[in-house]
């Protein structure tokens, strides 16, 4: 098919399904490649010295169209940068300006600016903490401001201070993963952002643990031997918790049967003083209660029987 010989109106139409298809119109009048660009903007490609028109429409449909123009103005490149702020990598020695028009719009776009100025710095850290990882040597206020954007980038930091610690796991207990040797303070307020961030804690003291259950019960199941203490913690903040616990001691065990008999279902292997408690005093009980089954593990009623249990 000979484009060149469609009207306009045609040629439109034909460009408006498939943008690449000015390549085969010589000469395209403006309508026909502003309708191209708006379609898919890389098609700028085939169009000789567009317009300032033809070029903002490019690349405000797909700001990478930038690089098919030769030497973009200041309003094309930031239509572009604010489009996809990578894209700064087609554009020679860009101003303040488009560099933090670029980092807004991604954090990650700093990697291809040279030398970027502590205010690029700040606002790419602001947009995305792990374009830190771009950053030769940030100073203290970058650090701090990506670790609060996302505590897990001090990763990226070589020897972080105690400040910017703190921030890290405040922001997200479980950074304390990429601290070595954390202090007290810093594992106490990880754990309380996070009770599940004691995994990450070698040894843990009695008060750490403490904090981390009565942060989230749950954690009680990365303390390796809880004490009595730690697991009544636990127990009381929400009862199902004693299935975490290997072992269970007897005061968690009576805890949590107190509050409800039928949570009996949580413990394996019950303690017997724990059996007669339930029999004492209210026959009712001893029907109601559920026992789990050693050989399937199904829960049934005291007075049934079970699989291989008959």
């Amino acid at each position: 098919m000979d484009y060149n010989k469609l009207t306009v109106q045609e040629q439109i139409e034909k460009v408006s399904e498939h943008g690449y298809a000015i390549k085969h119109i010589k000469n395209p009048c403006l309508k026909v490649q502003l309708v191209a660009v708006q379609q898919y903007g890389l098609s700028i490609k085939y169009i000789n010295n567009p317009c300032l028109e033809v070029q903002l429409a490019a690349v405000k449909k797909n700001g990478y169209a930038i690089q098919y123009i030769e030497n973009p103005c200041k309003e094309v490149q930031l239509a572009a940068v604010k489009k996809h702020g990578p894209v700064i990598r087609y554009i020679e020695n860009p101003c303040l300006e488009v560099q933090l028009a670029s980092v807004k719009q991604n954090g990650f776009a700093i990697e291809y600016i040279d030398n970027p100025c502590l205010e690029v710095q700040l606002s790419a850290v602001k947009e995305y903490g792990f374009a830190i990882k771009h950053i030769d040597n940030p100073c203290l206020e970058v650090q701090l401001a990506a670790v609060k954007q996302n505590g897990n980038t001090i990763q990226h930091i070589k020897d972080p201070s105690l400040e910017v610690q703190l921030a890290s796991v405040k922001r997200d207990g479980l950074a304390i993963y990429y601290i070595k040797r954390p202090c007290l303070e810093v594992q106490l307020v990880a754990v309380q952002q996070n009770g599940c961030s004691i995994r990450h804690i070698e040894n843990p003291c009695l008060e750490v643990q403490l904090a981390a259950v009565m942060s989230n019960g749950y954690a009680i199941e990365y303390i390796e031997n809880p004490c009595l203490e730690v697991q009544l913690e636990s127990v009381k903040l929400y009862s199902q918790f004693i299935q975490c616990i290997n072992h269970p001691c007897l005061e968690a065990q009576i805890y949590i049967i107190k509050k409800d008999i039928k949570y009996i279902k949580y413990i394996d292997n019950p303690h017997p003083s724990i059996l007669n408690y339930i029999n004492s005093g209210n026959e009712r009980l001893l029907y109601e209660r559920e026992l789990r089954c050693r050989y399937c593990g199904q829960y049934y009623v005291e007075g049934e029987k079970c699989c291989y249990s008959i």
